[in-house]
């Protein structure tokens, strides 16, 4: 995965010139066009357009690229409130990324999603009932790559609730969690769940492993600091101190003590030769201790 990461990285870095300038303009604007046209064709545009594996087999190609703007939606409201809500999570991705990541991210998710659609339709024999690809999985990854890089990010449930999107994206992973779980206790409805979860997840994994890593191992270096036998050891020294003295920190320069002055902070200087405490006028002004 790592290898897949840091390749990708030095592609879009390499190639700027690659991919679709303002991708998400047009994805929009063809999602847009096919909403209008199923609106007075009673949705024979969709039928047209979209992704059914068994018909792909049977010839109708087309149907691994114009499902793409095939919108999920079919009230108008919530298809115009999607159209601004993806667009804006594209555009801020380009923005950060460049069009050429964006485009392969993009990309893979729909081609990941295709697989999908077919390991689906392999396990309902192709038949009518074999499921259709929609573009869920590609927009479900987006908005993960989104939360990720913007975690802080707010948005409005029903345009009230305010919520960030680092929250919304775990609470959508728990969902997809538990609607396989539900699924694969159906079984019969697991084939069609399942591929999809599955596309948007590694599409996801492929753009951010390294920054998974990454951050997994930051959690695990800070777990351990805190849990070692010198950060306990510190921590009931400092307390024992504190209770003895007075006071818990007490700055080595000035001599001023939390208990004096509570509006000051203080940190230990990790240069000098034991624990030594310094107030915020000092931690960077004071001759190191060795």
């Amino acid at each position: 995965m790592r290898s897949i990461d840091s390749w990708l990285d030095r592609f879009a870095r390499k190639h700027v010139r690659f991919g679709i300038p303002g991708l998400m303009k047009y994805i929009i604007i063809g999602n847009a066009a096919v909403f209008l046209l199923d609106r007075f064709s009673g949705g024979l545009c969709s039928q047209m357009l979209g992704f059914w594996p068994g018909l792909v087999l049977r010839g109708q190609i087309w149907r691994i690229i114009t499902f793409l703007i095939v919108p999920e939606q079919t009230e108008p409201l919530w298809f115009v409130v999607s159209l601004f809500f993806y667009y804006y999570l594209g555009t801020a991705l380009e923005r950060e990324w460049g069009t050429a990541k964006f485009t392969l991210f993009y990309g893979s998710g729909a081609a990941l999603t295709v697989i999908a659609g077919f390991i689906g339709g392999f396990f309902m024999a192709y038949g009518i009932n074999a499921p259709a690809v929609t573009m869920g999985s590609v927009n479900f990854s987006l908005f993960l790559a989104y939360a990720t890089l913007f975690p802080d990010a707010q948005f409005r449930i029903y345009f009230i609730l305010p919520v960030k999107a680092k929250w919304l994206a775990v609470f959508y992973l728990l969902l997809t969690v538990w609607n396989i779980i539900s699924a694969g206790y159906y079984r019969i409805t697991l084939p069609i769940t399942l591929p999809p979860a599955a596309a948007s997840l590694i599409n996801y994994l492929l753009f951010f492993w390294s920054d998974i890593t990454r951050a997994l191992d930051r959690f695990g270096r800070r777990t351990k600091h805190r849990t070692s036998r010198q950060t306990l050891n510190f921590k009931a020294a400092r307390k024992h101190a504190g209770e003895k003295k007075g006071y818990l920190h007490k700055c080595a320069v000035c001599g001023r003590t939390d208990t004096d002055h509570p509006e000051l902070e203080f940190r230990y200087c990790s240069k000098c030769n034991g624990y030594y405490c310094y107030c915020m006028d000092h931690i960077y002004n004071h001759v190191h201790i060795q």
